[in-house]
């Protein structure tokens, strides 16, 4: 039986290499005039090597720092990532039009206080498995057009082996960049960035998990305090290991939502990877999280099929239109994200179960 299991997932795998994303080479030409380009800040433990001189796949165990500029085409449909190949047509496609080093944190900060309107949250945005730096880099254009984020967006980017055959891989690569992260976050608020927030996908949820919990172990309350929320989206974390995360952590950064779908095909497949255990981004009840300081938004039937059900909340033109004041109601308060869920009217509700 177990012979079968591992030639099913194998079997798998070698269906979605066969099916990867298409690749851009390098920076295209500037977009059409009027077409509106996500500004992103990007930290990393990638070394020198993709998109030219910038970063590519190999871990690093020193941060880089960088900015790009990612044109969304004007055809663009809400959750939609439209991608080309080679040297793209921004006029149809995501396609990177500028990109810059930093030299040191500090000229990175002062470039995001520049691109700060007012005080508010910096959204730090943890990708997944099997990302590339551009894959991560699109969707994050993408949530910000789709959300229409204001705020400074930074792309932490973990060095993922941006291939579905490499689970295992990414899984050390998270426990690689627990300290990269945090030295992040230290150096953010340590250069007056004291409202930080954490938009982690998939395995991304296990590393900003991991940091969380590395740092409240240091009992650094101040540190922990400049989180202004966290959301966990399609976590691929096992339940049980979530929960001895979490009591250790203690008082958790509120806001604190983790949304989830039954119908995640993406975390089926890790489930068999990992012994048929549900992940979190998977679970059916509260049971798994009863106790925690945490809400959970069950997105089942906002799943429309896009993205294999594993980010729901950014790829479903629905579940964006629900979501679309995430960013105006953090910058209310720490209650105000929590409550644009909560007091959802009936008619709004449809198909989106709430459990505290």
């Amino acid at each position: 039986m177990m012979r079968f299991q591992t030639c099913t997932v194998l079997v798998l795998l070698t269906f979605l290499a066969a099916c990867a994303r298409p690749a851009v080479t390098g920076l295209t030409s500037l977009p059409p005039e009027g077409v509106d380009v996500q500004n992103l800040f990007i930290a990393t433990q990638r070394g020198a090597g993709q998109l030219g001189p910038m970063f590519g796949a190999r871990r690093n165990a020193k941060l880089n720092y960088g900015r790009m500029g990612i044109s969304i085409p004007p055809g663009h449909e809400l959750g939609q990532l439209e991608r080309g190949k080679g040297v793209v047509d921004p006029a149809k496609h995501f396609a990177p039009v500028e990109a810059e080093n930093y030299p040191d944190v500090g000229a990175f900060s002062r470039a995001l206080k520049r691109e700060q309107m007012q005080e508010g949250d910096i959204l730090v945005y943890v990708h997944g498995y099997n990302n590339t730096l551009e894959d991560a880099a699109f969707r994050l254009a993408q949530i910000r057009q789709d959300f229409d984020l204001t705020d400074p967006a930074i792309l932490f980017a973990w060095p993922s082996a941006g291939d579905p055959r490499g689970y295992i891989y990414d899984r050390d690569s998270v426990l690689f960049a627990r300290n990269g992260f945090e030295q992040l976050i230290r150096q953010l608020r340590s250069h007056g960035h004291r409202r930080i927030f954490i938009l982690a996908h998939s395995m991304g949820g296990y590393l900003a998990m991991e940091t969380l919990r590395q740092m409240a172990l240091k009992g650094d309350r101040q540190l922990m305090d400049a989180i202004s929320a966290v959301v966990l989206m399609s976590p691929d974390i096992d339940p049980d290991v979530f929960r001895h995360q979490a009591q250790t952590i203690g008082k958790l950064p509120q806001p604190f939502l983790i949304m989830t779908s039954r119908k995640d095909r993406v975390l089926s497949l890790a489930e068999l990877l990992t012994g048929r255990k549900p992940r979190l981004g998977r679970i059916e009840d509260q049971a798994s999280v009863a106790g925690l300081d945490v809400t959970v938004v069950d997105m089942t039937n906002l799943d429309d099929g896009s993205a294999g059900g594993h980010m729901v909340a950014a790829s479903s033109g629905i579940a964006i239109r629900l979501l679309r004041g995430m960013d105006e109601q953090v910058r209310r308060g720490r209650s105000g994200l929590l409550s644009d869920f909560v007091l959802l009217g009936e008619e709004q509700r449809e198909g989106l179960l709430l459990r505290q």
